[in-house]
C-alpha cells in the first residue's frame, strides 16, 4: 500500500542506468546473503569497503524533519553500529505525521504469510527523552546489565530516530497483514517510555513469531553510508541462550539485506559488515534473550548528511520497508 501523507523529498542523485542494472544484479544473483557486493565495488559503487566516506557524493544539505513540525536541534551523534545501545539524542521530538494504519493494526488478510506471526519492533520510543530515569536503570540482557533503553539518535536537524522507526513499522505492518500475516509491534508510541529491550524480546518470544525484526537507524560519523543488519551470535549464559537461533536468523538477516538492496538501492555498509551489509553481535539485549529468528536492521545514519536525505524521504522509507516485507516474505515461504 502506498503512503502519500506530508513527505520531505529532498533532490537525490541520479544513478546511471549501468549502476542501476547492477545493483539489481549484484542482489539477484546473491540470493540474500549480499556476498557478490564486492562485484558492486569492483565497478564504481559509491561507499563500498570499510572506509569511512571515500568517494560518497554529498547529498542537499540535512533536511529538516519531514512533516510541519518544527524540529528539534542539537543532538549528539551516538557511537557507530550501537543497536538498542544508542546515546540520547538530547533533544525533544519534532513531530511528525503518521503513516498507514497509525490509527490502529488490521485485521490480517488471506495470502501466503496467513497462519504467520511477525513481531516488529520500532526501536526506541518517542518520548523516551521525558522519562531519563526510567530508561536509565540497567535491566538484565543475559550476559550483562544494561540500559533499559535510551532515546536512540536523531538527524543534524533534529529529527528523532523513534520517529523515524515507528514510522517504517506501520509501513511495514500493513505490507506484512496485506500478505496474511499476523502482525504485533512491541511499541505504537502508546506508551510513555520503553518497553525496555528485556521486554521487547519477551514480546516476540511470547507471541511465538515466525520472525521477529528490530528497526534502527544509526548515529555513527558523517561520511559513514549505508545499512546494516545485525544478526545474533552464539550465547549461552545466565538468561541468554541463542544457540537454537542463530542459523535461521542468519537466513532472516540474509534475506532481509537482500530484498532492501534490490528495492531501495541503497549500498551496504562502509563502516561495517566488509561490505557485505552484515553483522554478528553478542552483546545486545533484544537479541541475546530472543528465543525466535531476529535481527535488526540500521536503516542508514541519520548524522550523514546524504543518509539523513534518504530517511527523511516518505518514498524512501515507503522503500525501506517494502524491502524488509520482501526478505521476510521470502524467509517465511523458504
Amino acid at each position: 500500500m502506498s503512503y502519500t501523507g506530508p513527505d520531505f523529498e529532498p533532490s537525490q542523485p541520479r544513478r546511471s542506468p549501468l549502476r542501476r542494472a547492477l545493483t539489481v544484479a549484484v542482489a539477484a544473483l546473491v540470493p540474500g546473503a549480499l556476498l557478490g557486493w564486492g562485484v558492486y565495488a569492483a565497478v564504481g559503487g559509491p561507499g563500498e569497503g570499510d572506509g569511512g566516506g571515500s568517494g560518497r557524493a554529498g547529498g542537499a544539505g540535512t533536511p529538516a524533519a519531514p512533516s510541519s513540525g518544527a524540529p528539534a536541534s542539537g543532538a549528539p551523534a551516538s557511537s557507530p553500529g550501537d543497536g538498542d545501545g544508542k546515546k540520547p539524542a538530547g533533544s525533544s521530538p519534532a513531530p511528525t505525521s503518521k503513516a498507514p494504519s497509525a490509527s490502529g493494526p488490521a485485521l490480517p488478510a488471506s495470502g501466503p504469510l496467513t497462519g504467520k506471526v511477525v513481531v516488529i519492533d520500532p526501536g526506541h520510543n518517542p518520548a523516551n527523552f521525558q522519562h531519563a530515569s526510567e530508561i536509565n536503570r540497567k535491566v538484565n540482557v543475559g550476559t550483562h546489565w544494561k540500559e533499559c533503553d535510551t532515546t536512540g539518535t536523531a538527524t543534524n536537524a533534529g529529527w528523532p530516530e523513534a520517529k523515524f522507526t515507528l514510522d517504517v513499522a506501520h509501513r511495514l505492518r500493513t505490507l506484512l497483514q496485506e500478505q496474511g500475516a499476523t502482525v504485533k509491534l512491541t511499541q505504537d508510541g502508546d506508551r510513555s517510555f520503553g518497553p525496555c529491550v528485556d521486554e521487547r524480546a519477551r514480546i516476540g518470544n511470547e507471541a511465538k513469531a515466525d520472525a521477529a525484526i528490530s528497526i534502527h537507524a544509526d548515529g555513527s560519523g558523517a561520511g559513514n553510508r549505508g545499512f546494516h543488519v545485525i544478526m545474533p551470535g552464539s550465547v549461552h549464559d545466565g538468561a541468554a541462550d541463542t544457540r537454537a537461533i542463530v542459523a535461521p536468523s542468519a537466513e532472516l538477516g540474509e534475506r532481509v539485506a537482500g530484498a532492501f538492496v534490490r528495492v531501495t538501492g541503497t549500498a551496504p555498509s562502509n563502516y561495517l559488515g566488509d561490505g557485505t551489509g552484515l553483522v554478528t553481535r553478542t552483546d545486545l539485549g533484544g537479541l541475546n534473550l530472543s528465543t525466535v529468528p531476529k535481527v535488526f536492521i540500521e536503516c542508514g545514519n541519520m548524522r550523514d548528511r546524504t543518509d539523513a536525505a534518504l530517511l527523511t524521504s516518505g518514498s524512501w522509507r515507503q522503500k525501506a520497508a517494502q524491502g524488509m516485507s520482501e526478505g521476510i516474505v521470502s524467509f517465511l515461504r523458504g
